[in-house]
């Protein structure tokens, strides 16, 4: 088998609500689609949904990437070969893990209807389907509280609150919100680098009654001892995301033990191939582990829900990202019931882009 055609594309998918977190505001979200077709008749299908905040890319570098890297560098390849052809392109690829993760997925795509089988049990195959949580961006008190009324009757049992700004706030917030949902919905915290340690410590005091599920990155990432120290002395489970990009990352966080819990997001850290090799690290350090997104398409939502599927040491899934899309050109990759997130069990990643 070998590939004969690459195409590339970017859609800019506006959202319903524009949504804010401590470092920006979201207004629209730019994912950009790659196809790959085989002389076999068979096509992969991959998306790019790059944060320039967290990664230095955007929708023009990684175009320039499937331009000058990707295009050139995989005619004519044997789709099925993926690590030969990481190993060729990866040192020009080395630091655009979103363009990276595109093709990553197009691979395995390509791979799973080759085989005949939805790409999660070609992987492992551990579970069938995972709960998501659903995520409230900084609003005020009671835009917060309606909105999570909203997801709880849309079938939601899992809410993840953003913050960072103000922590006040942010606590007024939290308490205000275990009130209204009662115990039965688990709640988790995001302060997307936000605070500095005096105020994750004033936070975590003051929220102890909310029975927070987890703490996701409080302090910067330049600061993972800083880090470690708040995990040593938190009675709340403290998740390393944005402090989390590499394989070595992964290796310092886990070997350090500066935290309880990482979230991987397959735009982060280059894709599934990467995701698992950073799961396993994980486990050896009895890390858990979470599946999160970024603005993503739901294509690339199928990705990130087949590895979490594949894995023991996934415990838990963000992956919401396309739940606000207005046309989503993947709508329908992945199926949402209830808050529990299922693929749709066709070959591959299960969807085809026209």
């Amino acid at each position: 088998m070998k590939i004969t055609k690459v195409e590339y594309w970017v859609k800019d998918i506006q959202l319903r609500e524009h949504y804010t977190i401590a470092y920006n505001t979201y207004t629209s979200a730019e994912n950009i689609f790659l196809r790959v077709e085989t002389n076999k008749g068979i096509t992969g299908f991959g998306c790019a949904a790059p944060d320039y905040e967290v990664t230095s890319e955007n929708s023009e570098t990684v175009l320039n990437a499937c331009k000058d890297v990707i295009e050139p560098g995989i005619l004519g390849s044997d789709p099925l070969r993926r690590v030969a052809i990481f190993c060729r392109l990866d040192k020009h690829l080395h630091y655009q893990p979103a363009a990276k993760a595109m093709l990553d997925m197009a691979l395995y795509d390509i791979l799973g209807k080759c085989a005949g089988l939805p790409l999660y049990k070609i992987l492992g195959g551990y579970r069938t389907h995972i709960k998501t949580s659903v995520t409230i961006g900084i609003l005020p008190l009671e835009e917060t509280l309606a909105k999570a009324k909203k997801f709880i009757t849309e079938g939601f049992s899992v809410i993840k609150l953003k913050g960072g700004i103000d922590v006040d706030e942010d606590i007024e917030k939290v308490i205000r919100l275990r009130e209204l949902v009662g115990h039965k919905i688990a709640l988790r915290f995001d302060a997307n680098q936000g605070y500095n340690s005096e105020k994750t410590l004033k936070f975590i005091s003051s929220t102890m009654s909310a029975k927070l599920q987890l703490i996701e990155q409080p302090i910067h990432r330049d600061y993972p001892l800083v880090l470690g120290k708040i995990t040593k002395s938190s009675n709340i489970p403290i998740m390393a995301d944005e402090s989390l990009i590499s394989l070595k990352d992964t290796f310092k966080l886990v070997r350090n033990k500066l935290v309880d819990l990482v979230n991987i997001k397959l735009m982060k850290v280059g894709g599934i191939y990467e995701a698992i090799r950073i799961s396993s690290i994980a486990s050896v350090g009895n890390i858990e582990t979470m599946v999160g997104c970024m603005d993503n398409s739901a294509l690339a939502i199928s990705a990130g829900l087949h590895f979490a599927l594949s894995r023991p040491n996934v415990q838990y899934a963000d992956l919401d990202g396309h739940l606000d899309m207005i046309d989503d050109p993947s709508a329908g990759a992945v199926i949402l019931n209830n808050g529990v997130l299922y693929p749709t069990n066709r070959p591959g990643l299960g969807f085809d882009l026209k």
